[in-house]
């Protein structure tokens, strides 16, 4: 769900990076191991990120952390060992929180096999206080504020 009078995303707040699932990211069954989709989300989430440069250390360094509050997750195929695989992210909202939506599929077909969304709330490094409104440096960030 968009926040209403949210702006519409645009293209340079999605990212993409392609990997290939290694032995050690398998499980018993010889699939990924479900644990390990997280952190391929994770490699998407930092590639948005750097976008507008505001990746993990230049949050901290403008005096805001971003934890993730809520993570979903729906498993609809089974990646493999070596399957090419395209990991977008696309930030969808940024009023208030942070979310991003990703889409893991098969690199050369095309075919989804995981979708997910995490949200980010701001946090005052200073205070350790949740913040209830966007915080200007990241606004500014994304060129909604001047």
């Amino acid at each position: 769900m968009r926040l209403e009078n949210a702006p519409e995303p645009t293209v340079w707040r999605v990212a993409e990076v392609e990997l290939s699932p290694a032995f050690h990211d398998l499980d018993p069954m010889d699939v990924v191991w479900h644990g390990n989709y997280l952190k391929y989300l994770e490699l998407a989430r930092c590639a948005l990120l750097q976008t507008f440069d505001y990746d993990y250390p230049q949050m901290r360094d403008s005096g805001y952390l971003w934890p993730v509050v809520d993570l979903r997750t729906k498993y609809l195929r089974p990646a493999r060992f070596g399957q090419r695989l395209r990991v977008r992210a696309e930030l969808t909202e940024w009023e208030v929180r942070m979310r991003i939506d990703y889409l893991i599929s098969d690199a050369d077909t095309g075919e989804a096999i995981t979708r997910a969304h995490t949200i980010q709330v701001a946090v005052d490094v200073a205070s350790g206080e949740m913040c209830f409104a966007t915080p200007d440096v990241f606004r500014r960030r994304l060129g909604v504020l001047s």
